[in-house]
C-alpha cells in the first residue's frame, strides 16, 4: 500500500477535478485503488434541505461505477431504514465495522447478508461530520478474502475528514439550488447563482403570461378552518405547478390564491406561437385537473372548485426588484398589468380561460372574440378572447 497523502491533498484542494458529485466519488475510488487498497463498493449518503427529498444516496462500485438515487422523507419511517448501518452512525456518530466473512460476525443488519451474498468480506461506515454539526455517512466495503489490513483501515479513516469537507461544500451548493428552485424557480435560481442579484438588475424579456386565481377563495377563507384552507390552496396549486413546467413555464410568486408564471421565449431560438401553445396547452391540462376538485367539507351545493387564467404575451421586465436588502425576482410592465386586468374580466365571463387579442393571434381556430372591454391603466378598450369549445 503506497501513501494516501496524495488523495488527502487532492480532496483538501477541492477535488476541483471532478465537475460532479458523482465525479468526485469516481475519482476517489480509483485514486484509493491506486495507493493499494481494493474496494468493490462505496457509498455516500447525504442529508439535504428540500420539501420532498430528505438525502441523496452516491454509490460506487467496481464494475459498474457510480449510481446516485434520492430518499423521500417517507424512508426514515421504514425498517430497512432503521435497521440500516446508516440509521446507526446517525443515530451514535460512531464508525461501524463489520467483518462480514467472518464466521463470528455479529449479523445485526440485513445489508450485511446481501454484502455477503455478493462476495463482500469487510464492511466499515464512517460519519462525515459537517461543519453545522450534521452528520452524514460513507460506507467502504472489500471482496479481499481477510478484509481490510489495519494500515488500509487507517487510510480510509485519514480521507474521511477531508472528504465530509469537500462533500459539505458540494451538498451546500446542491441545497441552494435546491431553495432556489423550491422558493424562485429553476430558471430564476439560475439566474441568481449566476450573480444577478443586485438591486434594479433587471432585463426586457418577451413572455407568455400566465396570471389565475380561485374563484370564490374569500368565501372558503371564511367558512374552512385554517388548515382545511392551506391544504386546498396546496391541492389547487398542484393541479398548477407541474403542468405549467412540464410546459417550459417558471412560476414567478404565489399572491394568496393567485399564481403569477412565464413561459420566456429565447429570441432566436423560440417561436412565440410554439411558447403561447405549449401554454395554451398546460391551461388545458390545468383545467382538467382543476375541475376534479372539491372542498374539503364540501356539500351537494358547493363543491366545486373553479378557477380563472389569462394568457398574454408581450415584452416584460425581469429581475430584481425591493427595497434595502430584501428582494423580489419578478416580471413587471404593462403586459403584466394587462394579464391582471384580463383575469378579472374572466371573472365577470364567468370563463375558465381567456386570452388577450396578442395571444389568440397565433391561434387559428381555439379562440373566439367575446367583446371589448374598458380596463385600468389602459386608454384604449381591450378586446377578450375566450376558447371556442367553452361557453359563458
Amino acid at each position: 500500500m503506497s501513501d494516501l497523502r496524495p488523495v488527502v491533498d487532492w480532496l483538501m484542494d477541492g477535488a476541483r477535478s471532478g465537475s460532479r458529485s458523482e465525479d468526485v466519488l469516481a475519482e476517489l475510488c480509483h485514486r484509493i485503488e491506486a495507493c493499494g487498497i481494493p474496494l468493490w463498493r462505496v457509498a455516500v449518503f447525504v442529508r439535504t434541505l428540500h420539501p420532498d427529498v430528505m438525502g441523496r444516496r452516491f454509490v460506487w462500485q467496481a464494475e459498474s461505477g457510480v449510481t446516485t438515487s434520492e430518499a423521500l422523507f417517507g424512508v426514515l419511517e421504514t425498517e430497512e431504514f432503521r435497521s440500516s448501518p446508516v440509521a446507526t452512525v446517525y443515530a451514535t456518530c460512531q464508525p461501524i465495522r463489520r467483518r462480514i466473512a467472518d464466521v463470528n460476525c455479529p449479523d445485526d443488519f440485513p445489508i450485511l447478508r446481501d454484502l455477503r451474498a455478493e462476495g463482500a468480506t469487510d464492511y466499515v461506515a464512517f460519519p462525515l461530520m459537517f461543519t453545522d454539526g450534521s452528520i452524514h455517512v460513507a460506507t467502504w466495503s472489500t471482496r479481499l478474502p481477510d478484509g481490510f489490513t489495519r494500515q488500509q483501515l487507517a487510510g480510509l479513516e485519514s480521507i474521511v475528514a477531508p472528504l465530509a469537507r469537500v462533500a459539505e461544500i458540494r451538498a451546500w451548493r446542491q441545497t441552494a439550488g435546491n431553495l432556489l428552485d423550491t422558493y424562485v424557480g429553476n430558471q430564476t435560481g439560475e439566474r441568481i447563482l449566476a450573480g444577478k442579484i443586485r438591486r434594479g438588475h433587471v432585463e426586457a424579456i418577451r413572455a407568455a403570461i400566465w396570471l389565475s386565481d380561485m374563484r370564490g377563495f374569500t368565501t372558503f377563507a371564511e367558512r374552512l378552518p385554517p388548515q382545511d384552507l392551506v391544504d386546498l390552496l396546496n391541492r389547487y396549486f398542484d393541479c398548477q405547478v407541474p403542468p405549467i413546467l412540464d410546459h417550459g413555464g417558471e412560476v414567478l410568486k404565489f399572491m394568496g390564491d393567485g399564481l403569477l408564471a412565464i413561459f420566456p421565449l429565447d429570441e432566436g431560438h423560440d417561436d412565440a406561437s410554439a411558447v403561447c401553445h405549449r401554454a395554451l396547452c398546460g391551461a388545458r391540462e390545468v383545467q382538467a385537473r382543476i375541475d376534479g376538485l372539491v372542498t374539503p367539507r364540501a356539500n351537494e351545493n358547493e363543491g366545486a372548485i373553479r378557477f380563472g387564467l389569462a394568457l398574454h404575451v408581450g415584452q416584460v421586465m425581469y429581475g430584481n426588484i425591493g427595497g434595502g436588502n430584501r428582494l423580489d425576482f419578478t416580471c413587471i410592465g404593462p403586459a403584466v398589468n394587462l394579464a391582471a386586468r384580463l383575469e378579472k374580466v374572466a371573472a365577470k365571463l364567468g370563463r375558465a380561460i381567456v386570452a388577450s387579442a396578442e395571444f389568440a393571434a397565433h391561434f387559428t381556430s381555439e379562440f373566439m372574440p367575446v367583446g371589448e372591454f374598458a380596463v385600468a391603466g389602459f386608454a384604449a378598450a381591450q378586446t377578450v378572447f375566450g376558447l371556442a369549445e367553452q361557453s359563458e
